[in-house]
């Protein structure tokens, strides 16, 4: 661990949930930080107290032109961006074919198409000096699938994906690369001002999605994880000499992640004949 002085900080999201607490700790921690919100910056500014540090600015992050402008402001106000937070998202609770082909679209232009606007934005400062680093924010649905969570894993498994590959392309370049993917935090995430339901229901699928959207109600500020200590990860992360490619957050996506990866062996161990029957004979060690 080391801490090479003062790091300028660029968070989307960051009205609430893990955007806001990621930025209160950052700030906290002596940092700056370039606050990304889609409405009413000065309400952000207000409930963090006005600090020097902080510089809040407006962005919808499905707008790329936006995304542009909010990089270039934070790079003149503060010089650089050392640490790029891509944090806003969107969640969609439906049965795969439940959800209509508008809600996927939106979801995925908020949760893939939304963050590639931002690291397209923010990337050149980095690579002009030749560092940075680059933080997005999966999710513990990123690393498995779960009952009526498709659409929304769909789109985090897009996020581990750009994420791997991210980080091969950008080594070269003095420039850092890890997804991180929390599990079920205490944060607003389950309210209806982050998370959309499909409006189309089908009965069949009652006693799966249908449990899952009970539970979702009933869990909602239940969740194990404080976002809180998830703020200190970040800061952690971040002072890392060599940061992770993947940091999983809280003992359920680490159990979520090794169930997983349990049941792929099983399944290999189980169809070895299959899998390793497909290659041309003269391809065979």
């Amino acid at each position: 661990m080391h801490t090479n002085g003062q790091k300028v900080w660029f968070i989307t999201g960051a009205a609430r949930g893990f955007g806001f607490e990621i930025a209160k700790t950052v700030l906290a921690s002596g940092d700056k930080v370039v606050a990304t919100v889609r409405s009413q910056p000065e309400k952000l500014a207000a409930r963090l107290n006005h600090p020097d540090n902080l510089f809040v600015t407006q962005l919808d992050i499905t707008d790329e032109d936006q995304a542009r402008k909010a990089a270039g402001e934070a790079v003149a106000h503060f010089g650089r961006i050392d640490v790029l937070v891509n944090n806003a998202g969107s969640g969609l609770l439906s049965a795969v074919e439940e959800a209509t082909a508008n809600e996927v679209r939106r979801n995925f232009e908020i949760n893939v198409f939304g963050v590639l606007n931002v690291i397209r934005a923010v990337l050149p400062y980095m690579r002009e000096r030749r560092s940075g680093h680059v933080i997005n924010i999966s999710s513990v649905g990123g690393l498995g699938g779960y009952i009526g969570w498709g659409v929304y894993g769909a789109a985090k498994f897009a996020v581990e994906g750009l994420t791997e590959a991210m980080a091969l392309e950008l080594a070269p370049l003095g420039i850092h690369a890890t997804v991180v993917a929390p599990g079920f935090f205490r944060t607003d995430f389950l309210d209806a001002s982050s998370l959309s339901r499909s409006e189309r229901v089908i009965d069949d699928y009652g006693a799966t999605v249908g449990e899952m959207r009970s539970f979702a109600t009933q869990a909602n500020h239940q969740q194990p994880g404080d976002p809180a200590k998830l703020g200190q990860a970040f800061v952690r992360l971040a002072n890392a000499e060599k940061p992770p490619v993947h940091l999983l957050l809280g003992n359920d996506t680490l159990a979520r992640y090794r169930e997983k990866t349990a049941s792929l062996e099983t399944d290999i161990r189980e169809w070895q004949d299959v899998v390793t029957s497909t290659d041309h004979d003269d391809a065979r060690a």
